[in-house]
């Protein structure tokens, strides 16, 4: 699937005050999102993200807030609706580090916050937003309120009749 939905920025050229960057996805750019997301569609999504590099600690810190209002659907009704996320975060890069150093950082603490990695000299915001939502988003959506209520087909006298237990138990006699 070709990423329609990309805003990234070279690590090198960023100077060492803090930048603002907005994204706001187009209606392309949403039908793309609703496939990466898996809901039915994308109503509106944007973020505000700032950057600050540090090169004496080679540290990027980078952090922001996405809006994004999504249809879902909901796993009790099945129903469509929407819900608006607007996770805030907050990220460090690192940008010398490689995966190697990063595992062994991990394998040595798991519990340690471990700074991300720049690829290719490259972080892309558009992908960071995206991961945000993603992160804040339920498994299993469902409508405010909505609350599922299993109902037995049979009463509980049948069920008890039914018990394979209570089957077996007759057979032994």
């Amino acid at each position: 699937m070709q990423n329609f939905f990309s805003y990234p920025i070279v690590v090198d050229e960023l100077s060492r005050f803090e930048k603002k960057y907005t994204l706001t996805a187009s209606e392309k750019e949403r039908a793309y999102l609703a496939e990466v997301l898996k809901v039915p569609s994308v109503k509106s999504f944007e973020a505000e993200i700032m950057l600050k590099m540090n090169r004496k600690e080679h540290r990027l810190d980078v952090w922001g807030k996405v809006r994004a209002e999504l249809e879902l659907q909901s796993v009790i009704s099945l129903e469509n609706f929407y819900r608006v996320y607007e996770p805030e975060f907050e990220m460090v890069f690192d940008t010398l580090m490689s995966y190697r150093e990063q595992k062994e950082l991990i394998d040595e603490d798991i519990s340690a916050d471990v700074p991300d990695i720049v690829e290719n000299g490259k972080i892309d915001l558009a992908q960071i937003a995206v991961e945000q939502v993603a992160l804040v988003m339920e498994d299993y959506p469902r409508r405010e309120g909505e609350v599922f209520e299993f109902v037995s087909e049979f009463d509980e006298e049948t069920t008890r009749a039914q018990n394979p237990f209570n089957v077996l138990a007759k057979l032994k006699k």
